[in-house]
């Protein structure tokens, strides 16, 4: 199981390069919960598509490198580089670790921790 976890997570953050919102969703539960930490969680798919939503608008492109991931039952782990080529062409990159929670296999928890100030939001 917690080889198929890892598989869902990996297509997830894969598909954020397509910048397809619906996409991305479709990775997700509908009563998901996405937490960027610090800021305020998301709750439910339609609040997660006004936050992923906001972060396709402001890029052209997006990349999610996952440089090692961890699981064990339905949490999976991974440290990534995420990366933005914002609109107007400044780039942008964080290291982030984030925590999955796959249930049914959909992600119904996503926790990314990162340095606000690295991600030049802080």
């Amino acid at each position: 199981m917690s080889a198929e976890n890892e598989k869902i997570v990996t297509d997830f953050c894969r598909a954020w390069s397509r910048m397809n919102l619906d996409e991305i969703l479709a990775f997700m539960t509908d009563d998901a919960v996405y937490h960027n930490i610090p800021m305020a969680p998301a709750r439910g798919k339609q609040a997660i598509r006004a936050v992923v939503n906001g972060f396709l608008k402001m890029a052209d492109a997006i990349d999610f490198r996952i440089l090692r991931t961890a699981s064990n039952a339905n949490v999976v782990m991974n440290e990534r580089v995420d990366s933005f080529v914002y609109k107007g062409g400044k780039k942008g990159s964080v290291p982030v670790v984030g925590v999955f929670e796959v249930s049914g296999g959909k992600i119904s928890a996503w926790r990314d921790y990162f340095d606000m100030k690295m991600a030049g939001v802080g």
